[in-house]
């Protein structure tokens, strides 16, 4: 047996999207039915799953693997905001709980 957090809680919606937007990065509400890419330090309300001709499946909750950038986030309930990209720890944000730092690949494993 080994250690697996996939598929926990998943739960992902499809949006309008503002502009075209990467796999992976973080959203924001922008309008009504849209989402549009974070910038620094702003809040994040889910992660690109999947983008396309100007739709995106939006992960809101369960487990979410990311870059990040600055100090390793620390384990536990972490503060985070976006980087404008992944994420980053920060004093302002919401709190997640950090279940795994990889300093190495520079990711953050957390629960949405």
């Amino acid at each position: 047996m080994s250690v697996s957090f996939g598929g926990f809680n998943s739960n992902c919606v499809t949006f309008k999207t503002a502009a075209e937007l990467e796999c992976g990065c973080s959203v924001k509400i922008s309008e009504s039915d849209t989402v549009a890419a974070c910038a620094d330090g702003e809040s994040f309300c889910g992660f690109v799953v999947n983008a396309d001709n100007g739709y995106a499946c939006v992960q809101l909750s369960g487990t979410v693997k990311a870059k990040y950038s600055g100090s390793a986030p620390a384990l536990g309930y972490e503060t985070l905001v976006s980087d404008g990209e992944g994420v980053k720890a920060s004093e302002n944000g919401r709190e997640y709980l950090v279940v795994a730092v990889d300093e190495n690949n520079g990711t953050v494993t957390f629960l949405m």
